[in-house]
């Protein structure tokens, strides 16, 4: 079976924004509180709150006050393989180191 997803960008990021919301009134922080806390500004927290748009790194930085850093690991995970050919026909990728100029090296 497949699995739609109906939601929008829009979507998720007002309702990433209003979990942080309720989150931090749990926590019974005021927006100034955690903004302090979290080294972001005032407005920034504000922002993000009302129309859900901040920066990443702000973001972060809220959810290590607010106890939600863990969260990020589960942001894109690798897929898993569907049918055998996609593990037996992946190609493991390795990386090409780059070889020192031997005048550089000192040689």
């Amino acid at each position: 079976m497949f699995a739609f997803n109906l939601t929008s960008p829009a979507e998720v990021i007002g309702g990433l924004s209003e979990r942080m919301k309720r989150r931090r009134i749990d926590a019974s922080l005021t927006q100034r509180e955690l903004a302090a806390r979290a080294g972001v500004s005032y407005g920034s927290l504000r922002l993000f709150e009302e129309t859900g748009k901040i920066s990443l790194e702000a973001l972060v930085k809220i959810a290590f006050v607010l106890e939600a850093e863990a969260e990020f690991e589960h942001l894109f995970p690798p897929r898993p393989p569907k049918t055998i050919a996609d593990v037996i026909g992946r190609p493991v990728r390795q990386r090409v180191r780059k070889r020192r100029n031997s005048s550089q090296s000192g040689k």
